[in-house]
């Protein structure tokens, strides 16, 4: 027979743990379920912004007080630097503490608090293959014939998650999904150490390069495009990340004697657009983080979407139970709270990025304005 849980939250990763952290205290039977063992690489860019951290600690101080007590390897990014396709650059300082740190070890850290701070079960290897609803419970089986049952599933797996699909019926679009790919490199040049770099490219307007530091000396350099219009130019991200960090009349120099520390790695990105493009919750179930299409399209970003997200949840999961009450129609006061809190920011990203994305006299023109401290302001605050 299954084992039996009130709550059974899938995928391990900042959502998933953000919401177990929330459930503490709940009186619930919780099981935290994960296709892999942990620590586990997450491809990724590794920013992990302000506002996560802000958001743990409104959860509880002392999540964020061990995190960044115990987490290594970590940078301390509060610059960044934004480089314009005609060459032009400015310097930008965010208003809460930001940091990088490979997803390795982040969300490693993320799942110890899990353990050191509730009583959740921790299920590690159990890639789920099919969901099944019922009236009284959702089945999750894995690809080895295991099963387990739940009251209330809160799915958190990610962008290529098995709800979205199965329960959600969600299918890929393009025009709202960014392709990326990754990788790590040592001994680059010119580099503190301590600065996020972005580089928006004239021939590919639709995206960005960037430079992250994560630590030790080893830095997070990726591509990212549109999907739609990765298809529609033909492009193969791997290649030009390459050719870029060869030609680049900036790059080239500083990569000149870097080294790569792995191979180059792809992901994608399903971007949230401020109104969902599917549905976020439904009978027994509902989607957190990127599973919820919850990255902002014009940063790219979502740790932080992620992490709010799995709060909001484990709120909707204490009044379902509270309640005794898991129909679409209550569920749905989950997925208006994740519009009300999140939904005009990914709103404004989204317009930006399109407005933007075929116009890189415009990124230049805009670099050049934020040099005046104002108008500076003004654009910061636009861009969250």
């Amino acid at each position: 027979m299954p084992q039996s849980y009130d709550v059974a939250i899938l995928g391990a990763g900042p959502a998933g743990t953000a919401c177990a952290l929330a459930l503490r205290g709940a009186g619930l039977r919780v099981a935290l379920v994960d296709k892999a063992q942990f620590p586990r690489d997450k491809i990724c860019g590794d920013a992990i912004p302000g506002p996560a951290l802000k958001a743990l600690r409104q959860l509880d101080p002392a999540y964020a007080d061990e995190l960044l007590a115990t987490l290594r390897p970590k940078a301390e990014t509060r610059d960044s630097r934004v480089v314009a396709p005609n060459g032009g650059s400015l310097g930008v300082r965010w208003h809460l503490p930001t940091f990088n740190s490979p997803r390795l070890h982040f969300d490693a850290a993320l799942l110890a608090l899990v353990k050191r701070h509730t009583a959740t079960e921790i299920l590690e290897n159990f890639a789920v293959k099919t969901l099944a609803g019922a009236p009284d419970a959702v089945t999750l089986t894995a690809a080895d014939g295991r099963q387990l049952r739940a009251g209330l599933l809160i799915a958190c797996d990610g962008a290529n998650s098995v709800a979205a699909r199965q329960l959600a019926h969600r299918r890929l679009d393009r025009a709202h999904h960014c392709a990326a790919v990754r990788a790590y490199y040592a001994g680059v040049g010119d580099a503190d150490g301590r600065t996020t770099e972005f580089f928006f490219l004239k021939k590919y307007p639709a995206g960005y390069l960037w430079v992250f530091p994560v630590g030790e000396g080893v830095f997070n350099v990726g591509f990212g495009m549109l999907s739609k219009d990765v298809v529609a130019q033909d492009v193969d991200l791997k290649k030009v990340l390459l050719e870029l960090l060869h030609t680049h009349p900036e790059l080239a120099p500083r990569f000149a004697r870097a080294r790569p520390l792995g191979p180059v790695a792809g992901f994608g990105l399903p971007l949230g657009t401020g109104r969902p493009a599917h549905a976020l919750a439904g009978p027994r179930w509902l989607l957190c983080g990127d599973a919820a299409s919850l990255i902002d399209p014009l940063q790219g970003h979502g740790i932080d979407t992620a992490i709010k997200s799995g709060i909001l949840a484990a709120a909707q999961a204490v009044a379902c139970f509270a309640e005794q009450d898991f129909s679409a129609d209550f569920l749905q006061q989950y997925a208006r709270a994740v519009q009300a809190r999140l939904g005009p920011q990914l709103a404004r990203s989204y317009r930006i990025m399109r407005f933007l994305g075929n116009k890189p006299w415009l990124v230049n023109a805009g670099v050049r304005l934020a040099r005046v401290p104002l108008a500076r302001r003004w654009l910061q605050k636009l861009v969250g």
